[in-house]
């Protein structure tokens, strides 16, 4: 692979409760001129589908910690507690500010609540679009996370579905001839991080495509099973 196209999908409406996504994505990408083709990666911000699944929460507008009792219910563990940046583990399994749950790009008054499962949602989607488009394409649905011990924060998968999440490169030789131990590729957070740079914070554009990429790295595969590490290989916790 030499070369990648990463394209936004524009013209998207403001999605609602029981929205039928796949359909939706699929004649938009037509109606701009890019149609969805086989082995493209449809890269959708977890906003939306929040939106769709019905998890937006109702909270005070008036009053900027109203989501915190949120945050102690979606979490299992709390890691941290800063003033009022909590870092928890959800249920998912996932480490991350607040639970996942955000109040940017959604209406005043309410705050979006990660989905219930990602990676179900992500095949729900994919699908859909074989079924009313006829494309096999590989899904993931992306979210912002900050990173320890780096300023900034970048997307990442927190559900995919047709495309490795992980690629295990362990016992291939590197360009030197060497054998590679211990290296692990975060494919589908680094599809995801790269869909963001077209689809932005502020766009309106809430889903990308990135065609281009390596036909064996399309496959099954799940964020849960093959992402999140466990515990007892976590030297952090």
């Amino acid at each position: 692979m030499s070369r990648l196209e990463i394209f936004g999908i524009i013209g998207l409406p403001e999605f609602r409760v029981g929205d039928d996504l796949a359909t939706m994505i699929a004649a938009a990408a037509t109606e701009v001129g890019t149609p969805l083709a086989d082995r493209d990666v449809v890269v959708v911000t977890q906003k939306i589908v929040s939106k769709v699944e019905d998890r937006l929460v109702p909270i005070d507008p008036t009053d900027p910690l109203s989501h915190k009792p949120l945050v102690e219910r979606e979490s299992v563990r709390i890691l941290r507690r800063r003033g009022e940046l909590i870092i928890s583990e959800t249920v998912h399994g996932f480490v991350c500010a607040n639970a996942g749950i955000d109040l940017s790009n959604v209406e005043a008054g309410y705050a979006a609540l990660l989905p219930v499962d990602s990676d179900r949602s992500s095949r729900r989607i994919r699908d859909g679009l074989r079924g009313k488009a006829g494309v096999d394409v590989g899904v993931i649905i992306s979210d912002t996370f900050g990173r320890t011990w780096r300023r900034g924060v970048t997307d990442v998968a927190i559900g995919c579905a047709g495309i490795a999440a992980v690629i295990d490169l362990r016992g291939t030789n590197d360009a030197l001839g060497r054998e590679m131990q211990v290296t692990e590729v975060a494919l589908a957070d680094e599809i995801a991080s790269a869909a963001e740079l077209v689809m932005g914070k502020s766009t309106n554009i809430p889903v990308a495509v990135v065609r281009g990429l390596e036909a064996e790295w399309f496959r099954t595969s799940s964020i849960a099973d093959e992402m999140i590490r466990h515990p007892a290989d976590d030297l952090f916790r």
